[in-house]
């Protein structure tokens, strides 16, 4: 009889197999899919260092930079990694709205789920001080009877398309546009544009010299509380540029839940907040099921600005 329960024991080890290891037991990875020294690369940076102190494990960015509205490569990275949690993806928005529509193959199937949503970038359209148009209203006057210069950081991006939209919105035609690698004080000091769309820390250096029209958040940014974001005036515009932390569809939810508690936990810290004070930024904590529902809704406003820009 002993030796019959014996093989039983063993007969049901060997079904249940090896025993899984707690998560995490090796290092980890996050991948950001521009150069590092912005926002997204920051904040990524302050949860890898957290996560190492919690939990004893190496914990890096890895910055796998390659187009604003495609190939992303560190995209397609993290969507080839193991679905094991130790390769997660830092990514705009872009990435889970356009990067299933654009023709990447590793992309396609929309691979991806968020654990939360942590910055919103201080997008803004800005002009010179002493531009004759100190509101989007007045600039749409203006434009009427002048070729105005938008400048952006390239076509496809959510912030460019939000830009050109602005035509439609507002009734009015931008007399040209270009994209920049930098878009700062001396892009309108130089003229080479009269009205930019950038982030609010690239003019902080000269924010005394140029006007803010609107914010392109979807709430006005703190630190330009008197700034009305696109949205309010013209709500079918109502779309931020955001980052998140997403994992392969198939990562255990262990492994979501400590990255997610992880990330939570930084976004609230002194550091954040004073970082979001330096920056302009808005930074804050949305969980997966805010997240999805956040990319849900930004979908379908994402979708109605690109028809709008087609027409």
């Amino acid at each position: 009889m002993k030796n019959l329960a014996l093989l039983a024991t063993t007969a049901a080890i060997a079904i249940a197999g090896p025993a899984l290891a707690d998560y995490p037991e090796k290092p980890v990875e996050f991948v950001v899919p521009f150069p590092p020294g912005d926002l997204e690369d920051i904040l990524t940076r302050m949860i890898a260092d957290e996560f190492q102190a919690t939990y004893g494990v190496p914990a890096a960015v890895v910055n796998k930079p390659g187009g604003g509205g495609g190939p992303f490569p560190g995209a397609v990275a993290v969507a080839n990694a193991p679905a094991d949690g130790y390769t997660v993806g830092s990514f705009v928005l872009d990435i889970p709205l356009v990067g299933p529509h654009i023709g990447i193959p590793d992309l396609a199937d929309d691979p991806f789920e968020p654990i939360g949503i942590f910055l919103t970038y201080p997008f803004i359209l800005a002009t010179s001080a002493d531009a004759p148009y100190s509101t989007m209203e007045e600039l749409a006057s203006y434009a009427q009877d002048h070729n105005l210069i938008v400048g952006h950081f390239g076509a496809g991006a959510t912030p460019t398309e939000i830009t050109l939209a602005t035509q439609d919105a507002y009734g009015f035609e931008w007399g040209g546009d270009a994209a920049f690698d930098a878009l700062d004080c001396n892009t309108l000091a130089s003229g080479d544009a009269d009205v930019i769309n950038t982030t609010l820390q690239l003019v902080l250096p000269c924010i005394d010299e140029i006007t803010a029209l609107a914010a392109v958040t979807e709430a006005r940014i703190p630190t330009l509380p008197d700034v009305p974001t696109l949205g309010e005036e013209k709500p079918e515009l109502n779309l931020g540029t955001w980052n998140g932390l997403f994992v392969h569809e198939d990562t255990p939810q262990d492994a979501r839940d400590k990255i997610a508690e992880v990330a939570e936990r930084v976004m609230a810290s002194e550091e954040a907040r004073v970082l979001a004070e330096q920056t302009g930024a808005l930074i804050y904590w949305q969980n997966s099921e805010e997240a999805a529902a956040q990319i849900a809704k930004d979908g379908a406003t994402l979708g109605a600005i690109a028809e709008m820009n087609a027409n």
